[in-house]
């Protein structure tokens, strides 16, 4: 009996070892990152070129790797093949508007990162229905999409607050904002940022408002199959090491300086005191990488997403814990 569990262990422990994403991805010369379909401000298409939050991430992770943030193949997958696509091997790291919960992690067997953006669920209505809470959202048909937690949450939400409510579900973001603007529903629901992103591609934007009620919790970043530790903190440490180079005052324009800096937390960080690179299967200098390549967390959020950007999202939560936020990286040491 003994000898039949030690086989059992060693097979599983086998199996988690050969699971090696790393040596596949430089061996391969390219990450295979799965996206979103489109969401502006997150993972945009135009013209072959991506852009957006989630596209910078995993830019981040290539140049960790393959010290060459152009090398990636993104993946375009809608809500439903998602998670499949990174269980089947179609993708090397999940980078879209993924919720993390517990469900997901054990059916699919996956590792959800590091949380790249704390978001919420919230409503977008026509700006000329005077509304200023979900609240007066009684008897509305809410255009949601398949395969998201937000149908179920929304369901929850209206009966806990005793409302009616009709519940429209649409394969694609992009059916769910015709319907919305043909006025087969008069309400939209998914997350905040995505409300946002969603927004700026109506006809008039400022005509529709995001009210101000967050429904849920969703903490939103990369995800990983399980089996694979080596991979799995490659990914998380590129989040960490970005959100110290913001905290730390290192960014893509400060670069050369902070080569040059004596302040020990710097020194570390950009691989000159100590080699904390090696030891994840990188070099020395894999922060300095991905810094050069596309810039500290900040730098990041603010491109795409922030105030100054189309989308102009507050950081609001999504601060540094040392800005009142709750964005917090444990230290390269």
């Amino acid at each position: 009996m003994w000898a039949l569990l030690a086989g059992a262990m060693l097979a599983l422990g086998t199996q988690g070892a050969d699971a090696q994403t790393l040596k596949a991805v430089k061996d391969r010369g390219t990450l295979n990152c799965g996206v979103s379909q489109g969401i502006p401000g997150f993972s945009a298409n135009d013209g072959g070129k991506w852009s957006g939050f989630d596209v910078d991430f995993c830019r981040a992770v290539a140049a960790a790797v393959l010290n060459d943030p152009a090398k990636v193949t993104f993946v375009p997958l809608n809500a439903e093949e998602r998670f499949t696509g990174l269980q089947s091997g179609k993708v090397d790291i999940l980078s879209r508007n993924s919720t993390w919960t517990l469900e997901r992690e054990t059916t699919y067997k996956l590792l959800f990162g590091p949380i790249t953006y704390y978001d919420g669920q919230g409503f977008m209505v026509r700006g000329a229905r005077n509304l200023t809470s979900a609240l007066e959202l009684d008897g509305a048909k809410v255009c949601v999409q398949a395969g998201t937690t937000a149908a179920s949450y929304a369901t929850d939400y209206f009966k806990a607050n005793n409302m009616k409510v009709e519940l429209i579900t649409l394969p694609t973001v992009q059916e769910l904002v015709k319907a919305y603007e043909d006025g087969r529903c008069d309400t939209l629901t998914t997350d905040v940022s995505q409300l946002y992103a969603l927004r700026t591609g109506l006809a008039k934007p400022v005509d529709h408002i995001v009210l101000p009620d967050v429904i849920t919790k969703e903490p939103l970043g990369p995800v990983v199959r399980q089996g694979d530790d080596e991979w799995f903190n490659v990914v998380k440490w590129t989040h960490f090491v970005m959100l110290n180079g913001e905290e730390l005052g290192v960014s893509s324009l400060s670069l050369p300086d902070a080569l040059k800096s004596e302040k020990p937390d710097v020194k570390r960080l950009v691989g000159n005191d100590g080699d904390f690179g090696t030891p994840l299967g990188l070099t020395k200098d894999f922060a300095v990488r991905i810094i050069r390549a596309v810039g500290n967390y900040g730098e990041v959020f603010e491109r795409n997403v922030g105030t100054g950007s189309k989308l102009a999202i507050p950081r609001g939560v999504n601060q540094l814990w040392s800005a009142g936020g709750i964005q917090y990286a444990p230290p390269v040491r």
